[in-house]
């Protein structure tokens, strides 16, 4: 659940905006209450493994974890298809090291790489399947949409993506609760999110198929479960 802005200086060698970099919960030092918040408040099995359920994973496919956090879904992932390629990704160094010693100690021999979601360290059509999970409301405009460009390069025809993000708070409640995560995150760069935009910018990225598939609500607000496929 890393955040990027796209608004920054371009490399010459590579024409991309690197922009700046923030941690997770926005100052590094909040970085391991991470993983405690989200088991306590944010219903992290439950969101996760429907994710994985609704991604129906199948022996051989490779997967990449977008935006993989501390590692919770990646080994998760695997646990449950250890037939599977997985692969996570993420921008903050220091929750790639706690994956990695996630993995460790739950005997997934897992590989984590650490980079940018808008310039993909991957070849055209790499993977079957992309996850995601509490990322994309992070981005800001045109990092979600070069990074869901990259997302549909790196697929493969017919490969799927599966997101678990904000959505719209239909329920009073799930406003309310959200509304210190949106303060956190910055209320102009989340409000596509919660506004129920994620879904369009999947289709304007080419997309295909693209759907809600469900809700789930936590005590940071409602959580919206989304699919689309690579034409």
């Amino acid at each position: 659940m890393s955040r990027f802005s796209a608004d920054g200086p371009m490399l010459e060698s590579e024409q991309v905006p690197l922009g700046r970099f923030v941690p997770a919960l926005g100052w590094r030092w909040l970085t391991p209450l991470y993983d405690g918040l989200l088991r306590l408040g944010g219903r992290e099995k439950t969101f996760k493994g429907r994710l994985i359920a609704q991604a129906g994973i199948r022996a051989g496919e490779a997967v990449l974890d977008l935006g993989c956090g501390t590692g919770t879904l990646a080994i998760e992932l695997k646990r449950r298809q250890p037939d599977a390629e997985v692969v996570g990704l993420d921008g903050d160094p220091d929750m790639l090291g706690r994956a990695r010693a996630k993995a460790h100690r739950a005997g997934f021999p897992l590989r984590f790489d650490e980079g940018l979601s808008w310039n993909l360290p991957y070849p055209d059509a790499t993977f079957d399947v992309v996850l995601s999970t509490l990322f994309f409301h992070h981005l800001d405009r045109p990092g979600r949409s070069r990074t869901l460009v990259e997302v549909v390069r790196v697929l493969k025809p017919g490969g799927r993506l599966h997101v678990a993000d904000w959505g719209r708070q239909t329920s009073p409640i799930m406003a309310v609760l959200s509304f210190p995560d949106r303060v956190l995150d910055g209320l102009e760069r989340t409000a596509p999110a919660f506004s129920g935009q994620l879904a369009a910018e999947m289709a304007a990225a080419g997309l295909s198929g693209v759907a809600e598939t469900g809700t789930v609500d936590t005590g940071f607000g409602r959580l919206t479960l989304y699919a689309a496929w690579r034409r």
